[in-house]
């Protein structure tokens, strides 16, 4: 624990007094409603920001770029995506930062959580009347950064609110409601495949409702009482910085991450032209709903056994170590077997590894934090491992694609999350 002075202007209580001297490895005041109803709520709350990230990324945007010029479509396609990613990359610590040092009655990170979810829907929207490859390379990065300013409040509130003992389970929640939504926003969105504006007004809806929902049934601590501390821009681009000397498990911890979403983004956000032009599907559209499905099949199931089991164990490491390896056996398949078959034997598998995976991953990431005063800035920064390989992933996967076609993108994949899984052992906070 951190020797620092709380920052308190009066009497203590005790969620001000942690947020003053407490890091990652410190159990938080109980929620105002309690633990479970948190941890249910969970799940309908990352299902809102998620079911974008699944829907607009994979299915709406890249028919929107090829409706408007199909020849020219994965150029265009990687310059939007890499953009967006970079805005995504920026704004998500930026929103930490921010809900870190929010002092209101309704706490630090609830103000956030609905304005970045309404800015967001109304981004959306301003996407669905986007007509020209400009104008969706300015949207797209709107809607990456809004939404982000959700994102990163909500994440920070497993270290805010859950104890340490009950992490992994939360762990595996907040996982169901990502996967979830990313694969159900796949199959969601291949409805409105011919109706994109349509999609994007209901994922705006959608969105918007389940995050004040949230906010509503899960009221924080007023964070009135903690005293501003002073701001300097200087400070606060260095509190970007987290010393892998000084902090060598959030070193580790971020770069495990890196590596493994780099792994699995280089070759799933390309999955429509995979599958149109590696495995020659004539109807790509009309398959991805059914590989959702088959990707759900295998993730929510092990989501659900393996967060519970690893707080039973007390082990985090283990389940990284194993689900980064399944990841990397299942692309061999498609790599080896290039058919829709081996894609979808892939798929499952790697749904298996990516639910081992999201169900202790948070867990582990939040219990090396440095810092209360920071956990949603802290977080912000650990995410870049998951949203720069969607910067990363657009750019260089392109590359690589358009130099040695899609198959030399599934090697790539294989070792980054090899890895990826190495990088895991050298955490010494978490067993």
């Amino acid at each position: 624990m951190s020797s620092e002075p709380s920052p308190l202007v009066d009497n203590p209580i005790t969620t001000n007094t942690f947020i003053g001297e407490a890091d990652g490895s410190d159990d938080p005041p109980t929620p105002i409603k309690g633990v479970r109803r948190l941890l249910w709520w969970s799940i309908p709350a990352n299902l809102g920001i998620f079911i974008v990230w699944g829907s607009v990324p994979s299915i709406l945007l890249p028919q929107q770029v090829q409706l408007i010029d199909k020849a020219q479509g994965l150029a265009n396609l990687t310059i939007i995506a890499t953009i967006g990613a970079l805005a995504a990359l920026i704004a998500q610590p930026v929103a930490g930062q921010i809900s870190d040092r929010t002092r209101s009655r309704f706490g630090r990170r609830a103000p956030w959580i609905v304005i970045g979810g309404l800015a967001g829907a109304l981004s959306l929207v301003g996407l669905a009347f986007s007509h020209s490859i400009w104008a969706i390379a300015i949207m797209w990065p709107l809607v990456q950064i809004t939404f982000n300013f959700a994102q990163g409040p909500l994440s920070a509130v497993m270290p805010d609110r859950v104890p340490l003992k009950r992490r992994g389970t939360f762990s595996a929640l907040v996982g169901v409601g990502t996967m979830v939504g990313a694969l159900g926003g796949q199959i969601i969105g291949s409805l409105f495949f011919n109706s994109i504006s349509v999609g994007y007004i209901f994922f705006a809806v959608f969105s918007i409702v389940m995050l004040t929902l949230f906010c509503v049934f899960n009221p924080d601590y007023p964070s009135t009482k903690l005293q501003p501390e002073p701001f300097k821009f200087i400070d606060f681009v260095k509190t970007f910085w987290v010393n892998p000397i000084k902090h060598p498990d959030f070193f580790w911890a971020f770069t495990g991450r890196l590596l493994l979403y780099t792994g699995y983004f280089a070759v799933t956000q390309f999955q429509l032209y995979i599958l149109e032009n590696y495995l020659h599907v004539k109807t790509p559209q009309a398959v991805i709903p059914l590989l959702g499905l088959i990707s759900i099949a295998g993730i929510v199931p092990m989501m659900i056994i393996s967060g519970p089991i690893s707080d039973k164990v007390g082990r985090r490491k283990p389940f990284v170590f194993a689900a980064s390896i399944v990841m990397a056996f299942a692309l061999v398949l498609p790599w080896v077997w290039p058919t829709l078959t081996s894609w979808m034997i892939m798929t499952f598998i790697l749904g298996l590894g990516f639910g081992m995976f999201g169900a202790v991953d948070q867990a582990l990431m939040t219990q090396v934090l440095p810092s209360a005063k920071s956990f949603a800035k802290d977080l912000g920064v650990v995410n870049i491992a998951a949203t720069l390989p969607q910067t990363v992933a657009p750019a260089v996967g392109g590359a690589i694609a358009l130099t040695f076609g899609y198959g030399g993108l599934f090697p790539v994949g294989i070792v980054l999350s090899i890895l990826g899984a190495f990088c895991v052992w050298f955490i010494k906070s978490s067993k």
